[in-house]
């Protein structure tokens, strides 16, 4: 790379004008700090092994430290900074001893703050491209360039700083969007279907149903789990997706017990499948816990009487919650998951990085598995941004001890990526598709349970791994009362 060189007035005016305009968009400035900020610089320290390091973001005149590890600093001048070298180079900026750099040395004010000889710094950007900011990372001593690898792994951290600035920003736009839209669909609302009586009927009419999508071991196409989605079978209206009355029931408490019956369900089908193949005696059922759910009293007893009734042990039973279930309140969330990890039940995190807090949550609390949301892996061939999101959220459960899914997995060029990156299971359409109890039970009836190669070729697989022991040895079925299809 070639030495960097300081710029004396900054940015093209009219390329200033369009930065600072993507970087008021995503309403990052003058906010309070964000724990899931601070996970990144956390993690990034500690593989890195670096005395100083932050992210931060620069408008006209002044870099604003949004997190940083080390050194406590929130507010530095733009001028003479490092982020007008990546704004320059438009790209990575790496500095392995800046005595050797006079042109430098002396006028970079965080060199001289930190006392830092090792800069690198790595661009966080718009989904359009825009350097909104910067991951840097400072050592006090000179040390080696970065390798290609240790590149890839620092801007692939960066990648997960746009991707939740771009989340926050199309969360600015929705709102904005929801608040002129409310007022003109109040009126429609009370006329609206279903209500809150026809859930209530098809509760008691027993028309909830569970189908189930088998999640696999990419390496070997070997089911060792499920997903099983909500449905509504309206005796008139035929089958109705999940996000056409969980909403509803999430607004007015009938959550509580659509999820009390999905409990209840769940834990009679783990005793069947039991019963009838000792085979699937280590089988793991998942429930999807709603945000209602999971901040209601007494969650823990209801959840440890349901499984001394079916008579399956807390380790066949694994919850699922999504980020937004966390967030309502953090410390009752702590509470609680404390008390089902004493319980003795798995605990999943799933549609990683579709929130604000996911990697707040995953340093905070004792989650087993990482879903990767399908949103993520649909737009992976759409360049080298999204790609490198998965690439990162790979590593990060890598690195956190985490097991990973890869959800909605729907082309062959998909299953391809996913297992270059690593990515040990997943699921989707390009598998098999939701299906009843019935039909699961012939596909756990084959040879191996691997399911037949997705492309039609006779590609020669790897050896499905004995799953007799470990976390990996139980078939994982995911019931979920978000509203997914």
């Amino acid at each position: 790379m070639s030495h960097p060189t300081l710029r004396a007035d900054g940015s093209d005016p009219q390329q200033e004008t369009a930065r600072l305009a993507a970087l008021a968009s995503t309403g990052i400035l003058d906010t309070p700090p964000e724990a899931s900020y601070d996970a990144i610089t956390r993690l990034v320290a500690e593989s890195f092994h670096a005395d100083w390091v932050g992210i931060s973001f620069a408008d006209e005149g002044r870099i604003w430290v949004k997190s940083f590890w080390g050194q406590p600093m929130r507010e530095l001048p733009r001028k003479n900074s490092i982020f007008d070298l990546v704004l320059a180079q438009d790209g990575p900026v790496v500095i392995p001893d800046i005595s050797k750099l006079p042109e430098l040395n002396g006028h970079l004010l965080s060199h001289k703050i930190l006392g830092a000889s090792f800069f690198a710094g790595v661009p966080v950007r718009s989904f359009d491209g825009k350097i909104l900011g910067l991951l840097v990372i400072y050592c006090r001593e000179p040390r080696l360039e970065l390798t290609t690898e240790e590149l890839r792994v620092l801007e692939g951290m960066a990648n997960m700083v746009s991707n939740e600035l771009e989340l926050r920003r199309l969360h600015n736009k929705i709102s904005g969007q929801k608040k002129v839209r409310r007022a003109n669909s109040k009126t429609e609302a009370n006329h609206s279907w279903p209500c809150k009586a026809d859930l209530r009927r098809a509760l008691d009419l027993h028309q909830f149903v569970l189908y189930y999508q088998p999640e696999v071991e990419l390496s070997t196409r070997r089911i060792i789990g499920l997903e099983a989605l909500i449905r509504w079978e309206h005796p008139e209206r035929g089958l109705i997706a999940p996000k056409d009355f969980i909403p509803l029931a999430e607004q007015n408490g009938l959550i509580l017990p659509i999820g009390d019956w999905v409990l209840d369900e769940v834990c009679s089908q783990i005793q069947r499948w039991c019963s009838e193949d000792l085979n699937n005696s280590s089988l793991k059922v998942c429930v999807n816990l709603s945000a209602r759910q999971f901040s209601r009293n007494g969650l823990t007893d209801h959840i440890h009487a349901l499984l001394l009734r079916s008579g399956i042990s807390s380790r066949q039973l694994g919850l699922e919650m999504t980020e937004s279930s966390l967030i309502p309140n953090l410390n009752t969330a702590k509470e609680v998951l404390g008390s089902l990890r004493k319980l003795g039940v798995s605990l999943l995190m799933d549609d990683f990085g579709t929130g604000y807090s996911s990697l707040s949550n995953l340093h905070s609390f004792p989650f087993d598995v990482l879903k990767i949301d399908g949103s993520f892996v649909s737009r992976m061939n759409d360049g080298d941004q999204p790609l490198q999101i998965v690439r990162t959220i790979i590593e990060l459960a890598r690195v956190l001890g985490m097991d990973v899914v890869a959800e909605g997995i729907e082309t062959c060029d998909q299953y391809r990526v996913l297992r270059q990156l690593g990515c040990r299971f997943g699921q989707g359409y390009l598998f098999a598709r939701p299906m009843r109890a019935q039909a699961v039970n012939c596909l756990l009836q084959l040879p191996g349970r691997v399911l037949p190669n997705p492309d039609g070729s006779s590609e020669q697989r790897e050896e499905p791994k004995d799953f007799a022991a470990g976390s990996g040895s139980n078939i994982r079925s995911t019931v979920s009362l978000q509203a997914k299809s």
